[in-house]
């Protein structure tokens, strides 16, 4: 279906109506229906999905379902202070920051100035990473903070709901013409660091909790409501080591799967004076 709707003319047009966010209101309104928890089961049964992790009592419809709640102990946070944690589960890409530009999927780049609609403030992520976590359908899809610090506003910027499947990413910048909203994060151990939730085809929700606030971490930031969807990260530069295979594995296009909770790396005078 994605084949045809990205590489056909026809699918082409009919992907303009279904990218348009009032498809995914109408969508979304029946997910919170009554009516919706009939697909519950079915949904878990093709995904696959091991219900013993999460919360299953009062599910009265499919977004009950779809935004469950962890079991205690089933996502805990690395201990480690100095250490970074992924905010959730999903499929992890990491980019360098180059010239403004960043995310070279086959033909597409993205620019983090229009990523942000700001360019004052991709200026500070110059030569730092960019870390792309794409939540799939299966996936617990609350996320949290990964470490202690201060939240400022959050912006939220209007645009389109294309799916952030690999098919789209190769054909339409997705990142800078979906619907998404970020916040500007000052953390205890790894400086400012921009956190953007993306929204995606049939995904037009993405609920926040805080607007100003003071966070720890592990505290449920927020969550999606239905459909795949994307958290990305921006770090200055010389703010974070990453581990090797993470690295080598992106620089060859391949997705790492983590957890949220998961440690991925540490932060950099730590490991600098390690050494």
């Amino acid at each position: 279906m994605l084949d045809f709707l990205y590489n056909t003319p026809v699918g082409r047009s009919i992907l303009r109506i279904l990218a348009a966010p009032f498809i995914s209101r109408i969508v979304g309104w029946f997910m919170d229906s009554p009516v919706s928890a009939l697909l519950i089961r079915p949904f878990v049964r093709a995904n696959g999905i091991d219900m013993s992790q999460y919360f299953t009592h009062d599910m009265k419809c499919f977004n009950d379902c779809f935004v469950r709640r962890v079991l205690p102990g089933m996502r805990p946070f690395d201990a480690d202070p100095a250490a970074f944690v992924s905010p959730c589960d999903g499929l992890l890409t990491v980019y360098e920051i180059e010239d403004g530009t960043v995310l070279p999927v086959k033909q597409s780049q993205y620019s983090i100035p229009r990523l942000l609609h700001s360019r004052k403030l991709a200026k500070r992520y110059e030569g730092g990473y960019c870390l792309v976590f794409r939540l799939c359908v299966d996936n617990y899809h609350r996320y949290h903070y990964f470490d202690d610090g201060i939240k400022g506003p959050n912006h939220f910027i209007q645009g389109k709901l294309h799916t952030v499947q690999p098919i789209a990413l190769e054909k339409v910048p997705v990142f800078t013409e979906n619907s998404r909203e970020f916040t500007v994060m000052k953390t205890r151990n790894f400086g400012r660091v921009v956190q953007m939730e993306v929204g995606a085809m049939l995904v037009g929700r993405i609920e926040n909790h805080h607007g100003r606030h003071a966070f720890r971490r592990g505290e449920e930031k927020g969550f999606f409501k239905y459909g795949g969807s994307t958290i990305i990260l921006l770090f200055e530069k010389d703010r974070l080591f990453l581990y090797d295979e993470i690295l080598q594995a992106s620089a060859l296009g391949v997705e790492t799967p983590v957890t949220a909770g998961e440690k991925l790396g540490i932060r950099s005078e730590i490991l600098s004076a390690k050494q």
